[in-house]
């Protein structure tokens, strides 16, 4: 699983919701993420390697469910503007982890406005899938 990460204020950027530390991104800006997303996922299922993908609203709709002395309490929205949470993720079926940590390098060069301000420079995460116990 190649999973990418992102902030609120990345959303709201991403989102034409731009801050004085954050502008929001043009609309070419934008057709360059979601022209190079698509190709990369394209290549994938041309290769056969692709499994399914999604991408996660925006943090600011999470809702937190834990415990307090046996009752649930719910909290919406629990993450600052800048905690990066999972944003989307990307399964793909392919020869070795090695192959995988590849692929997800590909997204190295994913597109940005030249005066964006990224929470953290962008990188994503290549995990394994447990198939069972023996995988843990």
């Amino acid at each position: 699983m190649i999973m990418l990460t992102g902030s609120q204020r990345d959303y709201d950027a991403i989102g034409g919701k731009g801050s004085d530390d954050s502008p929001a991104w043009a609309p070419e800006d934008m057709a360059a993420l979601h022209e190079f997303m698509a190709a990369w996922n394209n290549e994938l299922v041309e290769s056969g390697e692709f499994v399914d993908a999604r991408g996660l609203s925006a943090p600011v709709h999470t809702r937190r469910i834990q415990l307090s002395d046996g009752v649930p309490v719910v909290t919406d929205g629990p993450y600052p503007e800048t905690q990066e949470v999972l944003a989307g993720y990307t399964i793909v079926e392919c020869a070795s982890f090695d192959r995988a940590t590849e692929i997800a390098a590909k997204l190295a060069k994913t597109p940005h406005p030249e005066n964006a301000t990224l929470t953290n420079e962008w990188y994503v995460d290549v995990r394994p899938i447990a198939e069972g116990i023996d995988d843990l």
